[in-house]
């Protein structure tokens, strides 16, 4: 999507919601590639209560690719995305105590 200063500036503050209709948060950021004139990504602030709140855990947010945004308009809507299931997460191992 080229870009233009007030589209930029129209991003900040959208609430964002993935394209299954669950609430994530809103656009606190964006970022820009200018030699492109191109968005590159969207930083969203989990909002209490959310889908990507429940997602992150203590985390504030997260940055969104500009691939994953489906369309801005009135909102931000995104492409659903899932939590890795909870066997897939590594564990840090302590190294074995030596003598």
């Amino acid at each position: 999507m080229p870009i233009d200063v007030s589209s930029v500036s129209e991003t900040w503050m959208k609430d964002v919601f993935t394209d299954r209709g669950l609430y994530c948060g809103k656009v606190e950021d964006v970022e820009c590639d200018l030699k492109r004139f191109r968005m590159r990504s969207l930083v969203v602030k989990a909002v209490k209560g959310s889908y990507l709140s429940e997602m992150l855990g203590r985390k504030k947010g997260i940055i969104i690719p500009y691939p994953m945004v489906r369309a801005i308009g009135d909102i931000v809507l995104i492409k659903h995305f899932a939590a890795p299931p909870a066997g897939d997460e590594e564990v840090p191992t302590e190294p074995p105590a030596t003598e």
